[in-house]
């Protein structure tokens, strides 16, 4: 069974950080490009940032360029977000999703993902 189970969101200033991790199971973690998503409230959900199963090309939405930083452990299977510069549009709770699409594409359409986890709040105040 496919699982995610995101971790290390929590309340933070604007300009401050957070490093968010996702343990991912259940299927060959470099079968598959893992990406970053978050859903703010009354919004739906969006891609953030994703890896390239092929290889390793990060993507990042426009929003987030130049402040969070995806990286992998294919060891310990596990998805990493760096967020530094945060800001309160940042808000929303964060999740990790893989798929055998490719990263543009998973990121335009993040409804195309069958797997999900609880995923993790992140709140930014001002």
């Amino acid at each position: 069974e496919v699982q995610f189970v995101e971790s290390g969101g929590g309340l933070v200033q604007a300009g401050g950080s957070l490093r968010l991790s996702c343990a991912a199971s259940g299927f060959t973690f470099d079968d598959r490009d893992i990406g970053w998503f978050r859903q703010a409230p009354g919004k739906e959900r969006e891609g953030v940032s994703c890896i390239s199963k092929i290889d390793g090309t990060r993507y990042y939405a426009d929003s987030v360029k130049g402040r969070f930083t995806i990286s992998s452990d294919i060891a310990k299977k596990t998805v990493y977000l760096q967020m530094n510069s945060v800001n309160p549009e940042d808000t929303a709770v964060y999740f990790c999703s893989a798929e055998r699409l490719i990263c543009p594409a998973f990121l335009a359409t993040p409804e195309l993902g069958d797997y999900w986890g609880p995923g993790t709040q992140v709140t930014v105040s001002s």
